[in-house]
């Protein structure tokens, strides 16, 4: 939290976060032109801001592009403004939307967590189908997770229904898994599904997770998403770092 109120207490830091506010996945120079200051000095205060997890960033191609997270700011608010106002979900859920509503063909929704773990124990929690099943309520099944292989989001309740499905689109274990999501009703129509890539990074000695969701529908699958991968990864982490997960309703992405 330190690191945070440091970020915050610079007026140049602040009008970052704000330009990235109006319009959010920024490159390097995107963020130069909108506050006339030089790369390099905006590079400085980027890493001040990534340091203290106010902003992601995702890379595209030779672009970086530069996300804001609104979840130290939100723990600011739930600690010290409105702690027992507002559901801690559908807060950050209103946050994320605000500041991803301008984008367009960029990803639409980017989380990052950090675990206390290793990326090989993150990249099983997410293909193992009876780990999935522990923490999510679906258990995440496929033959091999292996590019073009087929993947399913299936119920536990024994119905073997896939509420989603879709392909390995890119898999490069224990560091980036990339997944077509679709609707099983659907499947096959291309046009119809969205994307979802989990990158995996050693941070010091725990691990950073970057849940990028892109291609979303309409703003109602957006809302979904925003209150729904908080809630999952929540759960993953509270699993691997204390061998349960936290007491909470399954959620499963909704397929388009």
């Amino acid at each position: 939290m330190d690191r945070v109120f440091k970020a915050l207490a610079d007026d140049t830091r602040r009008r970052l976060l704000d330009r990235l506010h109006e319009h959010n996945g920024l490159t390097l120079g995107e963020l130069c032109e909108r506050i006339a200051m030089k790369r390099q000095s905006v590079t400085q205060h980027l890493a001040v801001l990534e340091a203290a997890n106010l902003i992601s960033t995702v890379r595209r191609g030779r672009e970086k592009l530069h996300y804001l997270n609104p979840v130290p700011l939100h723990e600011i608010q739930e600690r010290w403004i409105d702690k027992f106002e507002r559901p801690r979900l559908r807060a950050l859920g209103d946050l994320k939307r605000r500041a991803e509503e301008a984008m367009t063909d960029k990803p639409t929704y980017v989380y990052v967590i950090y675990i206390e773990s290793t990326p090989e124990k993150v990249w099983e929690a997410l293909t193992d189908a009876d780990l999935t099943a522990a923490y999510w309520g679906h258990r995440n099944e496929s033959p091999d997770w292996q590019p073009g292989s087929r993947w399913a989001h299936v119920r536990t309740d024994g119905s073997g229904i896939a509420d989603v499905v879709g392909t390995v689109v890119e898999s490069d274990r224990p560091h980036r898994l990339v997944t077509s999501w679709g609707d099983p009703e659907k499947e096959g129509r291309e046009d119809t599904y969205s994307r979802v890539t989990f990158d995996i990074e050693p941070h010091a000695d725990i691990v950073r997770l970057t849940v990028t969701h892109q291609d979303l529908a309409d703003e109602g699958e957006l809302a979904d998403v925003s209150s729904g991968w908080p809630a999952v990864l929540s759960n993953l982490k509270s699993l691997l770092e204390t061998g349960s997960p936290l007491p909470q309703e399954p959620w499963s992405v909704p397929g388009r």
